[in-house]
């Protein structure tokens, strides 16, 4: 009889897993939805195209033109790379027509870029002409309706004769505007600038490259559009305002003239969000994103060197067995991760703008570790072992889960967040981010779990925070991340099964990964049903699977996740020790850790939720394209986080 009375509280916590994710499909409008987003009608006529133009070239007194232009745009930073693809300016004038990052013929077969290329432009009725003379952009217009003008381009920021080729550049938009009436002009047609890729160099070959992880030297690009005027840009790829990515400069001509693309292209039309100074917010977005790389390691570092401290105390039997020098060691792991959720959201303070930037960033960093470390080691909790270290990982989910959930507006160019610069992607929650959230969650319930009494008490805990999790995560407005649903709730499911006590079948493994596809399935739906605009990766998966390009995809995220492990040696051998740590971490006896064992002989569930989150760090790994970062965050947080709450070493203990 008892076998039959038990697995209720599981069961019907399971249930109310999968009805609480069912709120997941209540989708509320995203961020690029927003009711002071506007489209221009107007067709767009003359493309202006150049190459290593940034916001901080444009001045009235330096090119008088283009901040004229400027001046009556709408505007924007503008992405022409991504995580995979270093492209030039070759490769920017083939994206302006097909509408792909990258030249189709020489990317690799799993880029998911078709070959041979497609000129999308072709499609429209009108004629096309490409130029390099401004003098013919008018007689051009006038015979037809759409003139691409390929502009000189500006080089890198070293070299001598930058200023000069800035000053060819802008008395050739000059030139363009003088012979079609002027900057001011009331007719003047729609047009757009911009910068299609950040250098043009005489070998272009030597630059470029595909890859697992691109560079992330180059910068942000100019885009202007003069049917937007004193707006800033935005998009439906991007998702962020003062934010365009150069693949949604064909997407805004072919809407401008009714048409739509062959195929699936990843761009969305350019639209225009009120902004009190557009010009400054884009020039903030590329500031930021130029100096957020050299200024991360020494902001985050400095903080994370208390962990490290920590962890060598509470580690080493000698020290871990005087109490007091104990207890700073614990409190230092336990603050160390709130670095973290912290640099996420350091685009609070504009510290980009000060005279000594990484400082500046650094001191952001500080001060908000201190404060939440004030909430971590003040409260009532700091009395068990398991407090301080419980309310730091929740503050880290639930910060990462909080801006997630309000837009993502705090994480463009803040450390670990989106990364405008590589345009690996501009919202919700990249896999890093998201093994942050899970091993933070789980590591918060390890510690909620030995305050609590009973069975069913732990199941609920369980089925609350996997909810919580899973929403944020899945919903498009949110964190919009197809692959966190796979992880989260088998993860979650995992350990209600586990610490609910019932014995573990198969079945119960099938119906996890069933629901969770089902979920995720349910709300892609419905985000696909929404205009194309507004849909975000969720969506835009529908369209994969509805234009029969499912088994591409497959093969193109796995084929990342391979390059990462195998093309960088560095990634490779932190996957090598991820695999073994996995291992490790479930087996303390084996191995003699007698601490851990300690561990799970006084909380067994701490066992338990060692088991849910291995799942889920593999499982995310194989269902991402970037799987290797996301493990790396989950034992990464894991080894900070573990080592605090660890009993005490007995007179003869190992180290662990």
């Amino acid at each position: 009889m008892p076998s039959l009375v038990r697995p209720r509280p599981a069961a019907r916590a399971l249930g109310a897993l999968l009805l609480a994710l069912l709120g997941a499909l209540l989708l509320v409008p995203s961020p690029a939805a927003r009711a002071d987003a506007d489209t221009a009608e107007a067709p767009v006529r003359l493309v202006l195209a150049t190459a290593g133009l940034t916001w901080e070239d444009i001045d009235a007194e330096t090119t008088p033109h283009l901040q004229c232009l400027a001046d009556r745009s709408g505007v924007g930073a503008m992405n022409t790379t991504s995580t995979t693809v270093v492209s030039t300016k070759r490769q920017g004038l083939e994206t302006l027509h097909t509408g792909y990052r990258g030249l189709a013929e020489e990317a690799p077969r799993t880029s998911g870029i078709p070959t041979p290329p497609t000129d999308q432009w072709k499609q429209l009725d009108v004629p096309v002409t490409v130029t390099g003379d401004p003098a013919a952009v008018a007689p051009a217009l006038a015979a037809g309706d759409l003139v691409e003008l390929e502009l000189p381009s500006v080089p890198d920021h070293e070299d001598p004769a930058r200023e000069q080729e800035l000053a060819v550049l802008d008395d050739a938009v000059g030139q363009t505007l003088d012979a079609l009436g002027g900057c001011q002009a009331a007719d003047l047609p729609r047009t757009l600038l911009v910068s299609v890729a950040a250098t043009d160099p005489e070998d272009p070959e030597q630059v470029e490259r595909t890859g697992a992880v691109a560079s992330r030297t180059v910068g942000l690009q100019v885009a202007m559009d003069t049917a937007l005027p004193g707006q800033a840009l935005t998009s439906g790829a991007s998702k962020q305002t003062g934010i365009v990515v150069l693949t949604d400069v064909l997407a805004t001509i072919l809407d401008s003239h009714d048409a739509s693309p062959e195929g699936l292209i990843p761009g969305q039309p350019f639209r225009g969000v009120d902004h009190a100074d557009p010009q400054q917010l884009a020039w903030d977005r590329s500031e930021a994103g130029r100096l957020v790389d050299r200024a991360t390691i020494p902001a985050l570092g400095s903080w994370l060197l208390l962990g490290v401290a920590g962890i060598v105390i509470v580690l080493v039997p000698a020290l871990a067995r005087r109490p007091r020098l104990a207890a700073v060691g614990r409190a230092f792991a336990a603050i160390a991760p709130l670095a973290l959720p912290v640099g996420l959201c350091a685009s609070l303070v504009p510290w980009w703008r000060a005279e000594h930037p990484t400082l500046a960033l650094a001191g952001v960093v500080w001060a908000g570790c201190a404060l939440l470390s004030v909430l971590v080691l003040g409260g009532p909790w700091r009395r068990s072992r398991f407090g301080p270290v419980g309310v730091s990982a929740a503050l880290v989910a639930g910060i990462i889960l909080l801006e997630s959930a309000t837009g993502s507006r705090l994480q463009l160019s803040s450390p670990l967040g989106a990364q405008p610069i590589s345009g690996g992607r501009f919202y919700g929650l990249s896999n890093h981010l998201f093994g942050m959230v899970l091993a933070a969650a789980l590591m918060a319930l390890l510690c909620l779990f030995t305050m609590l009494a009973t069975a069913r008490a732990r199941v609920l805990a369980t089925v609350v925070v996997g909810a919580a999790v899973a929403i944020v995560c899945i919903t498009p407005s949110m964190g919009a991340d197809f692959g966190s649903g796979l992880a989260t709730i088998p993860a979650f499911g995992l350990l209600a099964l586990l610490v609910s006590g019932i014995r573990l079948r198969p079945w119960h493994v099938l119906a996890l990964g069933a629901g969770s596809a089902a979920v995720v399935l349910g709300v892609s739906f419905l985000d696909w049903l929404r205009p194309p605009e507004d849909r975000t990766h969720l969506g835009r998966f529908i369209d994969e699977l509805l234009s029969g390009e499912l088994f591409a995809v497959i093969v193109r995220k796995l084929a990342q996740n391979v390059a990462m492990a195998t093309g960088f040696w560095i990634l490779g051998l932190l996957l090598l020790i991820a695999v073994l740590l996995s291992s490790a971490i479930l087996m303390p006896g084996r191995l003699r850790w007698r601490r851990l064992a300690a561990l799970d002989a006084a909380h067994p569930s701490a066992h338990r939720v060692r088991i849910a989150l291995v799942v889920g760090a593999w499982v995310g790994y194989a269902v991402n394209d970037t799987g290797p970062v996301l493990v790396a965050a989950m034992l990464g947080l894991w080894l900070a986080y573990l080592p605090a709450v660890l009993p005490d070493p007995a007179a003869r203990d190992g180290a662990v």
